[in-house]
């Protein structure tokens, strides 16, 4: 599902334009990524928690050269699944039947 899908059934499930919607997610957007620069943590009960992850300085190695690289410290945005997305089964891939050969008895 893509950003416009996801619009469309928001809109449908909330009776909201799609416009209105648009504007909806667009704020949950803007409003998760400042409080995950400022460092606070959003947790949706039920639903997961987002926060921010801290990744030190390193030193990496170039695969191609085997040269030593200096890997800058950053932070990362991170989303922890609630209880009702844990508990979710995926569906499973259809399988293609198994040839059998038979045996032929004489």
């Amino acid at each position: 599902m893509n950003k416009a899908e996801l619009v469309t059934k928001i809109a449908e499930g909330a009776e909201l334009t799609k416009v209105q919607a648009q504007k909806a997610l667009n704020s949950f957007i803007a409003v998760t990524t400042t409080a995950l620069k400022a460092g606070e943590k959003i947790t949706l009960v039920g639903f997961g928690t987002f926060g921010a992850v801290n990744r030190a300085a390193r030193i990496g190695r170039n695969p191609k050269t085997g040269k030593e690289i200096k890997i800058a410290a950053k932070t990362n945005g991170k989303f922890t699944p609630g209880k009702s997305l844990k508990d979710l089964k995926a569906k499973p891939a259809k399988a293609a039947p198994k040839k059998v050969k038979a045996k032929v008895k004489k």
